[in-house]
């Protein structure tokens, strides 16, 4: 749908070109919402994102600029920021941590400070490093290392052959490899 189809659309009745908007591009945008949460958010927060997702469109949306060019870009644009702004709500609600006296009374004192922040330090340029590599790489490398799950459950969660996964898996370590070595780490 071509942005003036859709102004034209308006025009005539806001729920028709709400639903035709939704109808073509629903999909599409489903596809870009749970690329980004299924790893993070339930089918709830997807749903909800996507709905998120048309509401931004049907109220920023122009119809009185006469656009004429394909919707597609500028609807995939606002999908792919509201599916990160969620991702970040998820990943942060899920990451949260109970401060309570139970909790509290497994700190030890004599912990290494210094240790432990090294730690925290490289995890972090190791996470950044994963995330760098790019999907479906990075959550190859996640979901085998991290939630030790092998070729087969990575292949059918990500709809890919198990061949594959395993390709890319070596490919992905030896890149991540290559640019842990580059900032000093080595494992």
């Amino acid at each position: 749908m071509t942005g003036s189809e859709y102004s034209e659309l308006f025009r005539r009745s806001e729920d028709e070109a709400y639903r035709a908007l939704f109808d073509e591009y629903g999909d599409y945008v489903y596809t870009i919402v749970y690329s980004k949460l299924h790893n993070s958010g339930s089918r709830e927060d997807i749903e909800e994102c996507v709905s998120d997702v048309f509401a931004k469109i049907f109220f920023s949306y122009d119809t009185s600029a006469e656009y004429s060019g394909d919707m597609k870009g500028y609807i995939g644009t606002i999908a792919k920021r509201t599916a990160v702004d969620a991702f970040r709500r998820t990943s942060t609600y899920q990451n949260r941590i109970s401060a309570d006296e139970d909790a509290m009374l497994g700190i030890s004192s004599d912990n290494d400070i210094e240790k432990d922040s090294d730690t925290a330090e490289v995890q972090t340029i190791l996470m950044r490093e994963i995330e760098a590599l790019g999907e479906p790489d990075s959550t190859i490398i996640i979901q085998k290392f991290y939630f030790d799950r092998n070729s087969n459950e990575i292949a059918e969660m990500l709809s890919m052959k198990a061949s594959a996964v395993r390709m890319r898996c070596k490919r992905a370590m030896s890149r991540l490899g290559e640019k842990l070595t580059q900032v000093g780490i080595t494992l």
